[in-house]
């Protein structure tokens, strides 16, 4: 079987938070750092290029003015290593040379004097002379410009480099130091920030820990319900208020459920007592003739009885679990008026005033079920009577619903018990004489409502009005109710409204 349900990963929220938070300002440090060594080392060769070229252009100012070498000793005095290659083949060299400058010695011992390898030409009166073209080249300790006159002699200027790698070791142990203290401060700041913005869960947990202790009634109440956290304690007080109201609707459950057994099992007992004690009488009492009967009578009254408690506890729990309904199309006005006449038969004392309009209304129900409800509701009306008052029955139709009105001249209800009367084992004090069980009002209203219907109280200004409602089958053919043979539906009727 696959599991569904999702897990909460385990750990500190606050510690992965902190972590996470911390492994990114590192990186974005070391980034930085990175970022600042790339730029800080390319711009620093870039000046040093840039006064190679800003020396290119001073000496190919001065050509022609100076010879090769005082011009190469003026370039040398910024502790650059110069060669001049004149175009008639002589060369002059002066400063450090390219060795020195590499090993960070320029003025060291040893450094050679300027030497002229072939005389160069005497300078003649001024010549313009510009840079033709130019190159530059080196390595991580040295940078070489190497750049051709336009007089076609060749200048190559060094300069050492040595200072970048300087620099550069200096910035990057400040950027080190400084990342470290950055991390420690970032720290800091983000484990006060992180216990502050998590706080809220810390509520919630002390919530959950006093309503699984008992107090059912604490809720978060979020003052930022639009908020992450906000929309989460909002979630949680709804299924709290669900589990709350599940909890409770259970419990009231179980305390019907014990009281149904409660007064089943005392309804049951009144009948099973006395069967009981009739029928010790009839094994130990040598009882001849009338007593017999009589005893032999009251033990057969006490088991209907008793049966039928038991058949309407078993309708019960068949309501309950859901009704296996036999739905056919009917016409409602055969089912109204042979109960009618069966009502009659058993009860002859009574007054029944019968209203059914001439068109047909077409249901579509479990027949026998729907006789039921109507049997619970007229016997009802009749045990308020006491089985000699008036009793109106009336068909209405409007719409798409059909109704029944069972209305008798009894006592009444009183308007606080309309909706009680429908629990189970219900009965007032008024109907207590009739010998019901308060199971016929809870069996009509469950049958009623497996067919889309209802059963109510309604309101009367004389004795009680029940209103039996069911859904109509528009242009459904039907089939008569089975008729008992008394001409209930050629009686005249008369209205309810005079009895209601």
């Amino acid at each position: 079987m696959t599991d569904t349900s999702s897990s909460l990963r385990s750990g500190s929220l606050r510690r992965r938070t902190i972590v996470a938070v911390l492994a990114l300002v590192a990186v974005l440090l070391v980034v930085l750092s990175v970022v600042v060594d790339v730029a800080l080392g390319a711009r620093l060769r870039g000046q040093i290029e840039d006064r190679l070229r800003d020396r290119a252009a001073a000496a190919a100012s001065l050509v022609g003015t100076v010879d090769d070498t005082d011009l190469a000793d003026r370039l040398s005095y910024q502790g650059l290593s110069v060669r001049i290659d004149s175009a008639g083949g002589g060369s002059v060299v002066a400063g450090p040379s390219p060795e020195q400058l590499r090993s960070g010695r320029p003025n060291g011992p040893g450094a050679p004097p300027n030497e002229r390898s072939a005389p160069g030409p005497t300078p003649t009166s001024a010549t313009a002379v510009s840079v033709v073209a130019s190159s530059v080249s080196g390595d991580d300790e040295l940078v070489t410009l190497r750049s051709i006159l336009s007089d076609g002699s060749t200048l190559t200027l060094t300069a050492s480099a040595v200072g970048v790698d300087e620099t550069l070791a200096q910035v990057r142990w400040i950027m080190a130091s400084a990342s470290v203290g950055v991390l420690v401060l970032a720290a800091g700041a983000v484990v006060l920030i992180v216990r502050a913005t998590l706080r809220p869960l810390d509520d919630v947990s002390r919530v959950a820990r006093s309503i699984g202790a008992g107090e059912r009634g604490r809720r978060l109440r979020p003052t930022r319900p639009d908020t992450e956290i906000g929309r989460v304690a909002t979630a949680l007080d709804d299924m709290l208020d669900d589990v709350v109201g599940a909890e409770q609707a259970a419990r009231d459950a179980e305390g019907r459920l014990l009281g149904f057994l409660s007064d089943a099992a005392h309804e049951l007992r009144t009948p099973v007592a006395g069967i009981q004690a009739a029928a010790d009488t009839l094994v130990r009492a040598d009882l001849d003739g009338p007593d017999r009967e009589l005893l032999a009578a009251h033990v057969a009254r006490e088991a209907t009885r008793a049966s039928r408690l038991v058949d309407d506890l078993l309708m019960m729990a068949r309501v309950d679990r859901g009704l296996e309904l036999a739905p056919v199309d009917v016409d409602l006005r055969g089912l109204v008026e042979a109960e009618a006449s069966r009502a009659q038969l058993v009860h002859p004392s009574l007054r029944l005033d019968v209203r059914v309009p001439d068109a047909a209304v077409a249901v579509s129900v479990d027949v026998d079920r729907l006789a039921q409800v109507l049997s619970n509701l007229v016997e009802n009306a009749a045990r308020a009577t006491t089985g000699r008052g008036e009793i109106g029955l009336e068909l209405r139709v409007a719409a798409d619903e059909a109704t029944v009105v069972v209305a008798d001249d009894g006592a009444g209800v009183p308007p606080t018990e309309r909706e009680r009367i429908f629990e189970r084992l219900v009965r007032l004090d008024v109907a207590r004489a009739g010998g019901g069980v308060g199971l016929g009002l809870p069996i009509a209203r469950g049958i009623a409502r497996a067919h889309g219907g209802d059963v109510r109280c309604l309101p009367a200004e004389r004795g009680a009005r029940f209103a039996l409602t069911l859904p109509i089958r528009s242009g459904a053919s039907v089939r008569s109710a089975p008729d008992d043979g008394d001409g209930a539906a050629d009686r005249p009727v008369a209205s309810a409204d005079a009895i209601v």
